[in-house]
C-alpha cells in the first residue's frame, strides 16, 4: 500500500531523508557510514552497493549485456551504450564553455577540459608521472611492468592493449574494419572516431595541443608529446644492440640499420640501395640531373 500513497515510513537517523522501502534506507545508510561490504571475488576491490559491485565483476568476466541495435556493439553498463547511441546520430549537445567544439556525452566534455585547464588527476604509483585521462595512466603503468595481458588464439603473440590485439587479429581473420564514420567536407570515411576528428583538423586547421613551454600549438597530442622532448630532453627509445637511446622512434630506426646492415631504400634505376630515404634520393640525381628531387625528405620524426 505504501507505494501506491507514496508514503514514506522509514527515515534516516541522520539526515531525514525517508523512503518508502527498508531496504533502500539500509542501501542510504551504507552511504553515511561509507561502509563497503560487497567485495569482488576476482580484486581487492569494495563496494557500497551490490549492484556497483556487480557492474565492476564484469571487467572480469567479461559479460556485456547491452547492445546497440545499429551496430551491435556491445556493452557492460546502460550509460555507455546509451552514450554510444549519440555516434549514430551525430547529436553532440554539450559545448565546451572555452572553445566552440561539442560533444556526445559530459564524459567527453569533461575529458576536453582537461586540454585547456592542463589538470591531470591521474598519477602514477612508480615514476609520478601524471596524467589527465585513466586510459592513458593504465597503458603508462604497463610500461613499468612489461605486463602483455592480451594473447592472440591464432598464433600466440601477446599485446598490452587489447585494441592491439584486436588490430593483430585481423591479420589472421582478414577482417575489415566497417569505416562508419565519415567526413562531412570531403566525405571520408574511418573506421574510428578519433581518426575522423583528427582528420576533420587538415579542414579546419584546428591545433587544439599546446606546449606549456613555448607556446607552440599541434593538430594531434602525439605530436605535442614529440616536441616537448625538445624540452625536457627524454629519450624513450633504446636500442637493443647498444646503449644509445632516441628522442624520437624513427632515428631508433635508422640507428638500428648500423648493427642490421639493413638497406630498405632502393634506387628504381639502378637498383643500389641506402639505409635511408634521404640518401637514396640524393644519389637519384645523379640519374636524373635534377638537384630538386631531394627536396626535403626525411623528416626527423618519421621512419625512413
Amino acid at each position: 500500500m505504501t507505494l501506491h500513497t507514496a508514503e514514506k515510513p522509514y527515515r534516516c537517523s541522520l539526515c531525514g531523508k525517508s523512503f518508502t522501502v527498508l531496504g533502500s534506507l539500509k542501501i542510504h545508510e551504507i552511504n553515511h557510514r561509507r561502509e563497503k561490504p560487497y567485495h569482488c571475488s576476482h580484486c581487492e576491490n569494495s563496494f557500497t552497493e551490490l549492484g556497483s559491485m556487480k557492474i565492476h565483476e564484469r571487467i572480469h568476466t567479461g559479460e556485456k549485456p547491452y547492445y546497440c541495435s545499429q551496430c551491435g556493439k556491445r556493452f557492460t553498463q546502460l550509460g555507455s551504450l546509451k552514450e554510444h547511441k549519440i555516434l549514430h546520430t551525430r547529436e553532440k549537445p554539450y559545448p565546451c564553455s572555452l572553445c566552440v567544439n561539442r560533444f556526445s556525452s559530459p564524459r567527453c566534455l569533461k575529458r576536453h577540459e582537461r586540454t585547456h585547464t592542463g589538470d591531470k588527476p591521474f598519477q602514477c604509483s612508480q615514476c609520478g608521472k601524471r596524467f589527465s585521462l585513466l586510459a592513458s595512466l593504465k597503458r603508462h603503468e604497463r610500461t613499468h611492468t612489461g605486463n602483455k595481458t592480451h594473447h592472440c588464439s591464432q598464433c600466440g603473440k601477446s599485446f598490452n592493449l587489447k585494441e592491439y590485439l584486436k588490430v593483430h587479429e585481423r591479420i589472421h581473420t582478414g577482417e575489415k574494419r566497417e569505416k562508419q564514420f565519415h567526413c562531412s567536407q570531403c566525405g571520408k570515411s574511418f573506421s574510428l572516431l578519433a581518426s575522423l576528428k583528427r582528420h576533420e583538423r587538415t579542414h579546419t586547421g584546428e591545433k587544439p595541443h599546446h606546449c606549456s613551454q613555448c607556446g607552440t600549438s599541434f593538430k594531434l597530442k602525439g605530436q605535442l608529446k614529440q616536441h616537448e622532448r625538445i624540452h625536457t630532453g627524454e629519450k624513450p627509445y633504446h636500442c637493443s644492440q647498444c646503449e644509445k637511446s632516441f628522442a624520437w622512434l624513427g632515428d631508433l630506426r635508422r640507428h638500428e640499420r648500423i648493427h642490421t646492415g639493413e638497406k630498405p631504400h632502393h634506387c628504381s634505376q639502378c637498383g643500389k640501395s641506402f639505409t635511408q630515404l634521404r640518401h637514396m634520393k640524393r644519389h637519384e640525381i645523379i640519374h636524373t640531373g635534377d638537384k630538386n628531387v631531394g627536396g626535403t625528405v626525411g623528416h626527423r620524426t618519421g621512419i625512413n
